[in-house]
């Protein structure tokens, strides 16, 4: 006696995981339940590099603070931090001078961004994520004044 094969009624395509779906961890039909990750919202990938940048708070409703701090990860898009400054909120527009530097022919460029993630970490500090949303221009640290005319 044969035994019948099994055929489903699904198209293929149905049965195989997409390049998307390994990324994820999503399951495939007959595969391991595990549950499937949540959504991926970053639009560009992350680069584990230290940038020395200046924050400051662009609202002057806000108490002013300025902020020296290293990059703990960058991507076209947006950059994350370790601080222990308090006054980050989540929504909060900022001035970002990066790369920062006070050498006096230094080009420095300055963004305007976001808060948009705020982590407490078990050190006492916290991790902060913010969005560019758009260059502001190139900073230049030379002065005039300390210039005299002959």
């Amino acid at each position: 006696m044969l035994c019948p094969l099994y055929v489903s009624e699904r198209p293929f395509d149905t049965l195989m995981a997409t390049p998307q779906d390994v990324l994820m961890k999503r399951t495939t039909p007959g595969g391991p339940t595990q549950p499937a990750r949540q959504n991926e919202r970053r639009g560009s990938r992350r680069c584990k590099i230290t940038q020395l940048m200046r924050i400051r708070p662009s609202d002057p409703e806000k108490e002013h603070f300025e902020d020296l701090r290293g990059t703990a990860s960058v991507s076209r898009s947006g950059v994350y931090f370790q601080t222990s400054e308090l006054g980050y909120e989540i929504g909060m527009r900022l001035f970002v001078t990066m790369p920062y530097s006070q050498d006096p022919t230094a080009l420095n460029r300055e963004y305007l961004a976001e808060v948009v993630r705020k982590d407490s970490m078990p050190t006492g500090m916290f991790g902060i994520g913010f969005k560019i949303l758009m260059e502001m221009g190139l900073q230049q640290n030379y002065s005039f004044s300390s210039m005299q005319r002959k």
